[in-house]
């Protein structure tokens, strides 16, 4: 075995076998052999549904969907919250500004004691930084982390004090959508009673099948349940999500690997401050298989939590998670600044948690649900930006928006498939980014400057640093507005005309054409929402969403 296997294998929670089945999905995504089952379906044979009986709204997948669970609650919705395994948080945080928390405040899901209360580490400032460029410093951008443990037990409890249901150890099984409700059926996964109050959507919402005891801890394998809406928060991966999809590979895939780590007095300096993103070297790989290393560094409250990632797409050739995390091994030392051999180093290193994952991204996102009674949220709808490691900062920046638009839904009766998709819509201000993610990989086969993305990025962030806060701040916290981003593309291609015609050819006409597309449109969607955003919409459901989709579309929902 090698240094880095032995190392590999003494890490903690066995994170060399989570290692090894993270990269066999990601085999399957590379091989289109990922398993998919036909989970969803539809018939024009009336349900039946006892509307008092019934949910009005059944979430499947609890880790976030406990955010939107309690808004609905809050509204007065029957809310069944459906998580496959126990609803906590893990230990290694997650990052966010204050800016983003302050959501689930003027929602009144968090008083603002509970929300001091679930920040583990705060910091000021973070860098940016590429190899051979400049140091470029911003203040209270994703410099907050939260910890999941503590966020979601308070969001539980005050879930369930609302009335709200939650069964864990739940798995989603299947749906049918009936044109007067969706028939869920879901799979328990050990002993468990319903958890809740009581009451609104309480066990007469469901029926068993097969023989249990319905008054009893002890439930049967399998549940059917029926609700008006089903909405489906499961993540990238899930099974609804893989069926419409279908044979599709993702457009995009952040690769991330990383650890929390706590070191000798010194070895990682002060830990006050942060790296957003920073690079250390050129591009990396062959020709086959082309690539730049990216870093991510923050202070967090075991230690100090470290990531390298990459952008690239789902062809065969690609870095498994487990080459990443050998590279890793050997460059993160000298990245943090700690001089000597790396396997003496890590030895001095006390590693309290191992990180990797993949986070796919699709150009069609957000996804739109191909039936009545559906609705994708979080990172099952795709509705993050390409640069995006996941969707929690996302789901706080729509959290008003989808919680407004499905009370609406539910209260109007707007659960056709049309209306519903309206509150997932187009964003221009998400598609554009993909020029920023096409920027920052590399195709197979080709030969770029090994430098060049480098050298890109240090004259594009440092024309944005140079413009100010307001052009920089929203971007780099995945909110592109059309005003600072025609700033920031007129300064660099000024400041640097030679790089756009470089670039030009590496991109390619038909992307660049697309993008202009996307880039026009968010220019109509910023006077859209100036102009028209503004009209008294009373009970218009339609004009609603229409103008919630310019202003989230145009960045115009972003304020310092």
């Amino acid at each position: 075995m090698s240094n880095f296997e032995t190392w590999l294998a003494a890490l903690p929670n066995n994170a060399a076998t989570g290692l090894a089945r993270a990269d066999g999905v990601w085999e399957q995504v590379r091989s289109q052999t990922l398993p998919r089952r036909e989970v969803l379906d539809e018939t024009v044979t009336a349900l039946g549904m006892d509307v008092e009986a019934a949910w009005d709204g059944v979430i499947a997948g609890g880790t976030l969907g406990i955010v939107l669970g309690l808004a609905l609650v809050q509204r007065g919705w029957r809310i069944l919250v459906v998580e496959r395994g126990a609803l906590q948080g893990r230990s290694q945080e997650w990052n966010s500004s204050r800016l983003e928390l302050r959501e689930l405040v003027s929602l009144g899901l968090l008083t603002p004691a509970e929300l001091e209360e679930a920040i583990a580490s705060e910091y000021n400032p973070v860098r940016i930084k590429f190899d051979g460029g400049k140091d470029y410093w911003v203040r209270d951008v994703l410099n907050v982390g939260i910890s999941p443990a503590k966020l979601l037990s308070v969001l539980k409890k005050k879930f369930l004090a609302a009335g709200g249901i939650l069964w864990e150890k739940t798995a989603f099984e299947s749906a049918t959508v009936h044109p007067d409700g969706v028939s869920l059926i879901l799979k328990k996964l050990g002993s468990r009673a319903p958890v809740g109050a009581g009451g609104q959507g309480s066990a007469d919402a469901y029926r068993s099948i097969g023989d249990s005891d319905k008054n009893s801890d002890e439930v049967s394998q399998f549940e059917q349940i029926q609700t008006r809406l089903f909405i489906d928060a499961m993540g990238h991966f899930s099974p609804v999500v893989r069926q419409v999809r279908g044979e599709t590979k993702p457009d995009g895939i952040c690769l991330v690997v990383g650890t929390c780590a706590v070191g000798n007095e010194g070895e990682f300096g002060k830990n006050d401050t942060a790296d957003l993103i920073a690079t250390t070297g050129p591009i990396t790989g062959n020709k086959k298989s082309a690539y730049q290393y990216f870093w991510e560094a923050f202070p967090a409250s075991s230690g100090r939590t470290t990531y390298m990632f990459t952008y690239v797409d789902a062809s065969r050739d690609r870095p498994t998670l487990k080459q990443l995390f050998a590279d890793y091994y050997d460059q993160m030392p000298a990245y943090q600044g700690l001089e000597g051999n790396p396997d003496e180093l890590w030895r001095s290193l006390e590693v309290k948690r191992a990180l990797f994952g993949m986070f796919p991204s699709y150009k069609n996102s957000p996804l739109s649900a191909p039936c009545d009674r559906l609705i994708f949220v979080g990172d099952s709808s795709g509705c993050q930006s390409p640069l995006s490691f996941g969707g929690f900062a996302a789901l706080l920046r729509h959290l008003p928006r989808l919680t407004d638009g499905i009370h609406s839904a539910l209260t109007s009766e707007k659960l056709d498939k049309k209306s519903l998709n309206e509150l997932q819509p187009y964003q221009p201000n998400l598609s554009v980014t993909w020029l920023f993610q096409q920027s920052m990989s590399v195709k197979p086969g080709d030969t770029p400057n090994p430098q060049g993305i480098n050298i890109l990025l240090d004259r594009v962030f440092g024309e944005m640093a140079i413009a100010g806060e307001s052009i920089i701040k929203p971007f780099l916290q995945d909110v592109v507005q059309f005003p600072a981003l025609s700033v920031a593309l007129m300064r660099t291609a000024f400041a640097d005309p030679l790089m756009v015609t470089i670039l030009v050819p590496r991109l390619g006409l038909p992307a660049l054409t697309t993008w202009m597309r996307h880039y026009l449109s968010l220019g109509a969607y910023d006077v859209l929402d100036r102009t028209l955003g503004q009209l008294k919409s009373d009970d218009n459901f339609r004009l609603q969403q229409w103008q919630a989709a310019w202003r989230y579309g145009s960045g115009r929902d972003y304020h310092s």
